[in-house]
């Protein structure tokens, strides 16, 4: 009975901020958890990358804007000297996520927005949200590292898996993608679209959990360092093939067909739809790619469902696009903490299409993914770094000379 209650063990947390409210407001917040305790804190840049190395904490929350040295360069001087997970804090100005998605770059975990904590409603959202992401990082591959936990055996760690019953038939060539991604992805689509060549033969829907403010400058630093069109979704926006559409934060997306010919109005969506399904129904014999080429297929971006835990949401994205491209949909669940995916990645691969998911050795937080590992939705399972390459074959991409 008393290895069924013994206690967790305890998550040290440094905490670095030049504002003495908030070093007070964040310890109070650690406090209510039992798991967690503050060993110390710091006030400038300087003096958190020293007392990192003294205190050794199992995870750092530090914020963007240090005196001294600011939160980057300390950042920088962490994973140089004293690796730890750390989860920054930034403000929701444009400098700010600038900042923010350099500091993921540099090999931060995760990261929270600054927001007032005088309101009830903030404050709370505060705390549950960095509990959470503090559990998380107490529990990522460099927590593990620092811990010296040994780590599996190369032969528990396959380099790619794929389900066996795919052998036997031919598979659909997609004609999208559609990836999840959450805690890790910024860092993991900074590794994976620059691989990619500007040609692809199709489109990528990337649904990335972040704020509102965060995901333009997400889209324009990656399509600063890829040869793909990276761009931030617009309503109304069509799909074309070699361009990968970010999801606007604070906003569902979802992709709904015109026909190429007729006279609907592009805003009057829900005459769209019953035109679109009178049709599917009167031809009930085209095929589904048949379907698709007779159809300009654009971006929707709506308010509803409001219910969601995240929004955007990868399940509500992903049912879309199966419902849209059927066996013709390539689904992709990259690291991230949480379930959301789990229902999308289901419908692609009840739909006849493909469906991949990121290795554990390679994520920083194998939630997303290993939801979908366990219920058996996923054929394929590889590294981050072969993720590429995958898609390639998938697709059956032929260099243009």
């Amino acid at each position: 009975m008393s290895l069924l209650h013994e206690p967790l063990p305890t998550i040290r947390v440094l905490i670095a901020d030049d504002s003495a409210v908030m070093r007070t407001e964040l310890t109070r917040m650690l406090d209510s958890s039992p798991q967690m305790r503050v060993c110390g804190s710091a006030r400038d840049g300087e003096e958190v990358v020293a007392k990192a190395k003294l205190l050794l904490p199992d995870v750092i929350t530090l914020d963007v804007e240090m005196p001294l040295l600011n939160g980057v360069e300390a950042l920088k001087r962490i994973m140089r000297e004293c690796p730890c997970p750390v989860i920054m804090f930034s403000s929701a100005t444009r400098r700010g996520t600038e900042v923010t998605l350099e500091a993921l770059s540099a090999g931060a975990f995760d990261y929270l927005p600054k927001i007032s904590s005088h309101r009830a409603g903030n404050a709370q959202k505060l705390q549950q949200d960095l509990i959470e992401k503090i559990e998380a990082a107490s529990h990522s591959w460099l927590a593990r590292k620092r811990a010296y936990l040994p780590a599996p055996p190369p032969a528990a760690l396959p380099v790619h898996r794929r389900d066996p019953d795919l052998q036997a038939k031919p598979r659909p060539i997609p004609r999208i993608i559609v990836l999840g991604t959450s805690t890790g992805g910024p860092q993991a689509l900074q590794g994976l679209l620059p691989e990619l060549p500007r040609d692809l033969p199709v489109a990528m829907i990337v649904v990335q959990h972040m704020p509102p403010g965060f995901t333009e400058p997400l889209a324009k630093r990656l399509d600063g360092l890829s040869r793909v069109k990276v761009c931030e979704a617009r309503h109304g926006q069509a799909v074309l093939p070699g361009t990968v559409y970010i999801a606007p934060a604070g906003r569902q997306t979802t992709l709904f067909r015109i026909p190429t010919t007729g006279n609907l109005a592009a805003g009057n969506r829900a005459a769209v739809r019953a035109s679109v399904a009178n049709e599917a129904a009167r031809n009930s014999h085209v095929t589904h790619s048949q379907s698709i080429n007779a159809h300009r297929i654009s971006i929707c971006l709506s308010d509803t469902p409001s219910d969601t835990p995240h929004k955007p949401s990868v399940d509500i994205t992903m049912r879309s696009v199966a419902e849209v491209f059927g066996s013709l949909t390539l689904g992709i669940i990259l690291t991230g903490m949480g379930t959301d995916g789990l229902q999308g990645m289901t419908a692609i691969r009840d739909a006849g299409g493909i469906t991949m998911g990121q290795d554990e050795a390679s994520s920083v937080v194998y939630g997303m993914p290993r939801c979908c590992a366990e219920r058996g939705v996923l054929q394929e399972v590889v590294p981050l770094s072969d993720v590429p390459r995958h898609i390639l074959e998938a697709v059956h991409y032929i260099h243009q000379v």
